[in-house]
C-alpha cells in the first residue's frame, strides 16, 4: 500500500483554511437555507402558503434582505441550485445580498439518497457523477463553500458496515472533488434521531459513523483544515423513554467528537436534527460549556430550528416580512449565544422556540421521504427518514 500522495498546493490550502476559518468565527454559524423544492414546499403548506416559484423567492429574499447585523452571528448560508440565480425585487441577486452583510454563500450539492441494495431499508446518496463540472461552476458563481447529506439509521441491525462504508466513501469523495475546485466541503453524516434508542447507543453509533468517515477522508486524501464537519448531536431516539438532560446531551456529543474526530478540523457546524428552537440552542450551549477537550469551534448548521418562527411569523403576508426577520434575528442571536457558551435558557423568545419539531406518527411521502405530522397548523416538524 503506498503512502506517497500529495496534499493541495500551499496556495488552495490557504484559500480553504481561510473560507473554513471564516465560516465558524467567534459568535457566528450558518443559516441551512437550502431546502429542496418539495421540501420548502412542506414547509409553506404548514403556514398555509403555495409552492411556487414566486412564494419560494418572496421568502428567501424575506431572509437574505434582514437587517445587515445579522451577518454579526450568521458566517454563510447554505443555498438550493434555484436560490442561487434568483434576484430581489430590485433585480439585486442573492449572492450580492449576502456578500453585503459579509455572509459567505454556500450550496448543496447532492442530489438526495436513494435506496442501498441489500440493505435493511437504508441508503445512499447520489449526485457525484457531475460534481466536479457544478463545483466549478458554482465557485465562479459565488459560491465558496458546499454541503453534501448522508443519512444512516438506528435500528436493532442498522446502521450496517456496508451502509456505514458505502456513506463514508461517498462523503470523502464529495469532499475530494469540492477542494479540488476550490470548495470548502461541509461533511455530514446524518445517525438520524428516529427511534427508541438510548442515548448510549446513539453515541456508539455516532462514534462508529464518524471513526469510518475520517478513515475514508484520510484514504482519500482530503485536507482536514479545509473541511468542516456537519453532525448530529448525541440524542436519545425521539421515542426513547428515558428522557436526558442538555448536560448529559453534551457529554455524549463532546465524547463521541473527541474520539474520532481529528483536531486538524476547522470546524464542527451541529445540524438541528428535528429539535424544536429552544432547544438545538440550549443543547448547543451546554456543549460549548462542558468541561472536556474541544480543540474545534463548536458551532452551528440550523435550517428548521433558525427557520421555524420566521415561517409561523411571515405567513405569506408582506405586511409580515419585519416580523419575520425580526425572529430571524433572535434565533440568530441565540445561536451565537450558545456557540460561546453564553446562552441563558428561554432569555430569547421566539413564536416557536419552545415548540417540538417531532411529530408522534407521520404521513409517509415515500421510502425515503417524510410526512409532516397534523394539520397545517401543526407546528411538529419533525420528519421520519428526513430526506430532501
Amino acid at each position: 500500500m503506498t503512502t506517497h500522495f500529495s496534499y493541495p498546493a500551499p496556495a488552495l490550502q490557504e484559500e480553504l483554511k481561510k473560507i473554513a476559518l471564516a465560516i465558524v468565527a467567534p459568535g457566528k454559524g450558518i443559516l441551512a437555507a437550502d431546502e429542496s423544492t418539495a421540501t420548502m414546499g412542506k414547509r409553506l403548506q404548514d403556514i398555509g402558503v403555495e409552492n411556487n416559484d414566486e412564494n419560494r423567492r418572496k421568502y428567501r429574499q424575506l431572509l437574505f434582505t434582514t437587517d445587515p447585523k445579522i451577518g454579526e452571528n450568521i458566517s454563510g448560508v447554505i443555498l438550493f441550485h434555484e436560490t442561487l440565480y434568483q434576484k430581489a425585487d430590485d433585480g439585486t441577486p442573492y449572492v450580492e445580498l449576502l456578500a453585503k452583510r459579509n455572509i459567505i454563500p454556500g450550496i448543496k450539492v447532492d442530489k438526495g439518497v436513494v435506496p442501498l441494495m441489500g440493505s435493511e431499508d437504508e441508503c445512499t446518496t447520489q449526485g457525484l457523477d457531475d460534481l466536479a463540472q457544478r463545483c466549478a461552476q458554482y465557485k465562479k458563481d459565488g459560491c465558496h463553500f458546499a454541503k453534501w447529506r448522508c443519512v444512516l439509521k438506528i435500528t436493532k441491525n442498522t446502521p450496517s458496515y456496508q451502509a456505514i462504508l458505502e456513506n463514508a466513501n461517498v462523503l470523502a469523495r464529495y469532499a475530494s472533488i469540492c477542494q479540488a475546485n476550490r470548495i470548502v466541503p461541509i461533511v455530514e453524516p446524518e445517525v438520524l434521531p428516529d427511534g427508541d434508542h438510548d442515548l448510549d447507543r446513539a453515541q456508539k453509533v455516532t462514534e462508529t459513523v464518524l471513526a469510518a468517515v475520517y478513515k475514508a477522508l484520510n484514504d482519500h486524501h482530503v485536507f482536514l483544515e479545509g473541511t468542516l464537519l456537519k453532525p448530529n448531536m448525541v440524542t436519545a431516539g425521539q421515542s426513547c423513554p428515558t428522557k436526558y438532560s442538555a448536560q448529559d446531551i453534551a457529554r455524549a456529543t463532546v465524547t463521541a467528537l473527541n474520539r474520532t474526530v481529528p483536531a486538524a478540523v476547522a470546524g464542527i457546524t451541529f445540524l438541528s436534527g428535528g429539535q424544536s428552537e429552544e432547544e438545538a440552542s440550549v443543547n448547543l450551549d451546554a456543549i460549548n460549556k462542558f468541561n472536556g477537550k474541544k480543540p474545534w469551534p463548536l458551532t452551528f448548521s440550523y435550517g428548521r430550528a433558525l427557520q421555524a418562527s420566521v415561517l409561523r411569523a411571515w405567513g405569506g403576508k408582506p405586511e409580515n416580512v419585519a416580523a419575520g426577520q425580526n425572529e430571524l434575528l433572535k434565533r440568530a442571536k441565540a445561536n451565537a449565544l450558545a456557540c460561546q457558551g453564553k446562552y441563558e435558557a428561554g432569555t430569547i423568545g421566539s413564536l416557536q422556540g419552545d415548540k417540538s419539531n417531532f411529530a408522534n406518527g407521520e404521513a409517509a411521502l415515500g421510502k425515503y421521504g417524510g410526512g409532516v405530522a397534523g394539520a397545517a397548523g401543526d407546528s411538529s416538524l419533525f420528519i421520519k427518514d428526513h430526506a430532501y
